[in-house]
């Protein structure tokens, strides 16, 4: 049976995941879009900084000072004006130098291939102990790069499932990760699929600011589009697009 407003939160789950399987394009468990190294550091580069930022941070860094090492050995005051275009420059590169100063003491090189080999949660405890590495950054190093059975939740990711009803108005989005994992398959390419195409649902439809609820797959069981627009009508749910148009919009990696 399909989801309703009244469904449980992890029915809810269920018919997010199943809905936005049919409107997004599906994704494989590829080579990694990143090598371990750049995706957790780029992640560090990126809390409350745009994609685009993010990316000139990370270029002008390694232009800079050339490779890992050059970056731990810099001045702190020149990484931070390296990376200026993030949110906190000065906090994360003293951050971003211990993270490296740790790694390269614990591991003798700059490489987190070793965590391949290691459960989930020996990785994820290892990699939570790094000053500035949270649930977030942690899960999407260890989902996108080793395919262990994690979730990460931003904050797109968090607004639709708080919105949908899959967990409550008043969830962290650090709470958000264990009881949305509660509810999904303990398998890494349903999990990067959630955690993907919810995003994309954050940044393409269910905006923070005037979401886009007509085009919504979700309206039908939406907690959000029953309190604004009352229970969906079969002409709403006619409506609806069946699939994505890329005419909307580009879809971010």
């Amino acid at each position: 049976m399909p989801a309703t407003y009244a469904s449980s939160p992890a029915e809810k789950t269920q018919e997010n995941h199943a809905a936005l399987n049919r409107f997004y394009p599906p994704l494989t468990l590829d080579k990694p879009r990143r090598s371990p190294m750049r995706e957790l550091i780029s992640t560090v580069l990126s809390h409350r900084t745009t994609h685009a930022d993010e990316e000139l941070a990370y270029d002008r860094m390694l232009e800079a000072f050339g490779d890992w090492a050059g970056v731990l050995a810099a001045p702190t005051a020149e990484l931070a004006h390296a990376i200026r275009t993030t949110r906190w420059p000065d906090t994360q590169a003293p951050r971003i130098q211990e993270i490296l100063r740790r790694i390269k003491a614990e591991r003798g090189e700059f490489s987190l291939d070793f965590l391949s080999d290691w459960t989930t949660e020996q990785a994820m405890d290892w990699l939570n102990d790094m000053p500035g590495i949270g649930l977030k950054t942690a899960s999407l190093v260890l989902l996108f790069n080793f395919h262990k059975p994690v979730l990460p939740v931003d904050a797109h990711v968090h607004r639709v499932a708080q919105r949908v009803g899959m967990i409550g108005p008043k969830v962290s989005v650090e709470k958000a990760h264990q009881l949305l994992l509660e509810q999904l398959p303990k398998d890494a390419l349903t999990l990067l699929n959630f955690h993907k195409h919810n995003y994309w649902h954050g940044q393409q439809i269910c905006f923070f600011l005037k979401p886009n609820c007509a085009r919504c797959p979700l309206k039908g069981f939406c907690n959000y589009y029953q309190e604004h627009f009352g229970p969906a009508t079969l002409e709403a749910l006619a409506a609806t697009p069946a699939h994505w148009d890329e005419a909307w919009g580009k879809l971010p990696h």
